[in-house]
């Protein structure tokens, strides 16, 4: 499915520079913008966020969502956000510097910060994250691609962080009500949590103990076992890429 991916994505592009090859160049200059437009709309499967945003809110001073097409981030600067935050990690593609350029253009602070979906979290990750929220202004809106598993991640960890909200109910955040997945490989993430309240059962620390005195990334990625049906629905339909 990934190959057949790649190869749609590729004939797509290749399609789209032949006919802008064709055209004059006042006519390939004033068609550069709608080019670019679609290009986010189709490669990066964004037309999907048109009718389903994935937008909830996290706390009265944190929002999540999936990729926010640009036209919709006035909408969320109605809600009273003043900093979007993308965790896609994706800062050199025409999505993000649509989204970069319409948060200027709107008076909205535009921070990026990449968390991954598939692995376990890395201490630097989460010690980043933490201070990250510490640093931006408030209201915040959070995204990733889908608005299901990285966002998920960074939601649990602000509502445990900013609001002291208990991680064995701020997990919930990761949950199928937002395309979350757990049986999936990004159920590493569910195992981390998980792997923290078990581990503190019976000795009590806070999180950040934890993750600085026990927590091991790596083997926490190898003793998780996803199933391929899950992975086949997250990689296949849903396109968390």
């Amino acid at each position: 499915m990934k190959r057949l991916k790649r190869s749609l994505r590729k004939g797509a592009t290749n399609a789209r520079s032949n006919v802008a090859a064709i055209m004059p160049a006042p006519v390939r200059r004033l068609m550069a913008p709608w080019f670019s437009y679609a290009d986010m709309l189709l490669l990066d499967h964004l037309f999907v966020r048109t009718l389903f945003p994935n937008r909830h809110s996290v706390s009265k001073q944190a929002w999540r969502a999936a990729q926010p097409l640009p036209y919709q981030l006035k909408n969320i600067k109605a809600l009273g956000v003043r900093t979007v935050i993308n965790l896609r990690g994706n800062d050199k593609k025409l999505t993000a510097k649509h989204e970069r350029i319409a948060c200027e253009r709107l008076g909205l602070n535009y921070v990026e910060y990449s968390l991954r979906s598939r692995a376990a979290p890395s201490k630097a990750e989460l010690h980043g994250l933490r201070e990250l929220f510490q640093s931006v202004e408030h209201p915040i809106l959070m995204h990733c691609k889908s608005g299901a598993d990285r966002v998920g991640l960074a939601s649990v960890l602000y509502l445990h962080l900013v609001e002291k909200v208990p991680i064995d109910t701020a997990r919930h955040q990761l949950g199928l009500r937002y395309g979350h997945i757990r049986y999936a490989d990004t159920g590493v993430l569910d195992a981390f949590f998980e792997r923290y309240l078990s581990d503190t059962a019976a000795t009590p620390m806070d999180l950040f103990t934890w993750i600085d005195t026990r927590y091991d990334p790596a083997e926490l990625k190898r003793s998780f076992r996803s199933r391929g049906w899950a992975n086949r629905i997250v990689d296949g339909i849903l396109s968390r890429e």
